[in-house]
């Protein structure tokens, strides 16, 4: 892609084809054969990064903000920077503003961003040349969130927007590098907000919820599985099959993934009741399965309510523990794949923020409940270890019963008869015994 080529003053020079299919030439000076391979090699990536509409990767990018300001300027004019200036005068304000423009995103996801951009300016200021931040002053920038008091998770999920809003500005030539590509974003789940909901539990909430759209609204997130408020809030009564015991879920928040725009999750006779007892309350004519409530700004809000009403402690991120919790109790009962497909994540998404350990899987690991897959061993064990009993002794001594096959009475039994003095080894010729004795040795 890029050659180097020497002078006859032993100067370097590196030359490449650019964009238009032109010949250009970056002249390196009096520079080692070494050193110029090296800028050579550097040269190529910039070459790559402008031919893919790509940023550049980490270590040319600091690369390229270390360089002396003359071989800085050479590699502009040669078509394979922006100019320092030009980037100088890039704020971060400046550059959040342009960003959160470019943005099409719904309303929740402008909120995680809106509380990036503040964690941003909270800490450089609005008016830092984007330029001074370096990878030191992002990592410190990292370190001030978590001595702030922010949770794991929150850390890593404001260090990967982060990451974006300067990716997105080196594409555009606002920013030479990107300093948060290499800062460790960390672990997003947190364990410790994870709470599974259990069914006695969830009952007493059902009985405190003040109408059927609530207890709808409930059993959609505990028994269905369904976001909230996006996809609870968009069912629409024509998406029941009533007939085919299914509910079609639009779904706003994977609609921009190819295929993922909506799923079909099973009426559970647990699901079906409140679907059933909401239609029969709902006016002549409604469109939505919860006309009212889909109206609600803050459905959260008034949900804690009710979960302190029914006398119950509220549990931290109330709608995702419900759905988390309807996930891990199919995934005791369906193969993972299925479950994800109707719950609407993946695998891993799953595991890592969703799937939790109940006090049934532990009374069935040390046997507090002879049932499940456990108890089905063991049945299956009892008659072979009956068996093996009989074997040893008697039924008269044992007291064991007879456990034979009843296909095994009736048939043939095989004769018994003394080995006698011709072992079990066919006969041997006396010409094989004795070509059998010259060949040992």
């Amino acid at each position: 892609m890029a050659s180097l080529c020497r002078d006859k003053n032993g100067g370097k020079r590196i030359l490449f084809m650019d964009g238009d299919g032109d010949r250009r030439t970056l002249r390196l000076g009096t520079l080692s054969v070494k050193a110029a391979e090296s800028v050579r090699l550097r040269v190529e990536a910039l070459i790559a990064a402008r031919f893919a509409g790509t940023p550049i990767d980490a270590e040319t990018a600091r690369w390229l903000a270390d360089l002396p300001d003359v071989m800085h300027a050479r590699i502009v004019r040669a078509g394979l920077a922006d100019a320092r200036e030009k980037m100088a005068r890039v704020t971060l304000g400046g550059l959040l503003e342009a960003f959160m423009a470019s943005r099409d995103v719904k309303p929740s996801t402008l909120v995680r961003m809106n509380q990036v951009r503040t964690a941003l300016l909270g800490h450089f200021g609005e008016s830092r040349p984007v330029a001074s931040i370096t990878e030191p002053n992002a990592e410190a920038w990292r370190a001030a969130l978590r001595s702030d008091g922010y949770a794991v998770a929150t850390v890593s999920r404001t260090v990967v927007y982060a990451r974006q809003v300067f990716r997105w500005a080196v594409r555009r030539g606002m920013a030479a590098g990107n300093p948060f590509a290499e800062v460790k974003a960390g672990a997003q789940a947190n364990p410790a907000r994870l709470a599974f909901i259990d069914r006695a539990t969830i009952a007493r909430v059902l009985d405190a919820c003040p109408d059927a759209e609530w207890r709808l609204l409930v059993a959609l997130s505990r028994f269905g599985g369904l976001r909230v408020p996006s996809e609870a809030f968009a069912l629409r009564w024509e998406h029941v099959d009533w007939s085919g015991s299914r509910l079609l879920v639009p779904s706003p928040k994977t609609e921009h993934h190819d295929g993922k725009g909506e799923r079909v999750v099973p009426l559970f006779p647990e699901l079906l009741v409140h679907v059933q007892a909401a239609f029969d309350a709902a006016p002549e004519g409604a469109v939505y399965l919860l006309d009212r409530l889909r109206r609600t700004t803050n459905p959260a809000t008034h949900f804690r309510r009710i979960i302190r009403r029914a006398g119950v402690t509220p549990w931290p991120k109330a709608w995702h523990n419900l759905r988390a919790s309807r996930q891990t109790e199919l995934a005791a009962d369906f193969p993972l794949h299925t479950v994800c497909a109707w719950i609407g994540n993946s695998r891993a998404v799953a595991a890592g923020h969703y799937l939790q350990v109940t006090d049934a899987d532990w009374q069935r690991a040390t046997g507090g409940a002879e049932c499940g897959a456990l108890g089905a061993q063991n049945a299956a064990q009892r008659p072979a270890a009956l068996a093996c009993a009989g074997a040893r002794g008697s039924q008269e001594t044992t007291g064991i019963p007879d456990v034979t096959h009843p296909g095994a009475h009736g048939r043939t039994g095989v004769p018994i008869e003394p080995m006698g003095q011709r072992g079990l080894e066919p006969p041997t010729s006396p010409l094989s015994g004795a070509r059998s004795s010259q060949l040992s040795y």
